[in-house]
């Protein structure tokens, strides 16, 4: 590690510098879908992560602050989208907009959630539990079925979003 240009900060009392140091992690990108009285939402969501095979068990960690919150949080079930590489507009859409789902290419899943066309994988999911993670809920859910196919994922990293070359 090249130490004359690390930066090291309190977290606490920092968090450009925080928000910059985590921008640093590449991460994939997905389109979460719920089912909501206004018809279908989406959010876009790099806070992803498997938790368990068995049972078969995802995470994501939606804001508090984002005004699509209230549609995710109390949600029993919901669907997350993992973007290919292709899907950079889809990604622009949806962060837009919580209803640009609906002008975007998908096919129900067995329980009716919008699962975007082309995506590399699809998890429909059940909530299992949610737990406070700050200024963000950690939502856990159980995955009831789901798809993959070939491809490279749309990447975001340090602000930009991108896509992985493999070596």
């Amino acid at each position: 590690m090249d130490v004359s240009t690390t930066t090291t900060f309190d977290p606490a009392t920092d968090s450009d510098n925080f928000r910059t140091a985590l921008g640093t992690f590449a991460t994939g990108v997905t389109v979460v879908t719920t089912d909501s009285v206004e018809g279908p939402v989406a959010i876009v969501a790099n806070s992803f992560a498997s938790v368990s095979l068995d049972p078969p068990l995802v995470l994501w960690s939606p804001a508090k602050a984002s005004k699509r919150f209230e549609h995710f949080a109390g949600s029993r079930r919901f669907a997350i989208n993992v973007l290919s590489d292709a899907q950079h507009d889809i990604c622009n859409a949806i962060a837009r907009s919580k209803i640009a789902i609906n002008d975007v290419p998908t096919h129900p899943s067995h329980c009716g959630m919008p699962l975007i066309d082309g995506a590399l994988a699809t998890f429909e999911c059940s909530l299992e539990a949610t737990h406070d993670g700050g200024d963000h809920v950690i939502i856990v859910g159980r995955v009831t079925k789901a798809h993959h196919r070939p491809g490279a994922g749309l990447v975001f990293q340090g602000g930009k979003y991108g896509a992985f070359a493999a070596s």
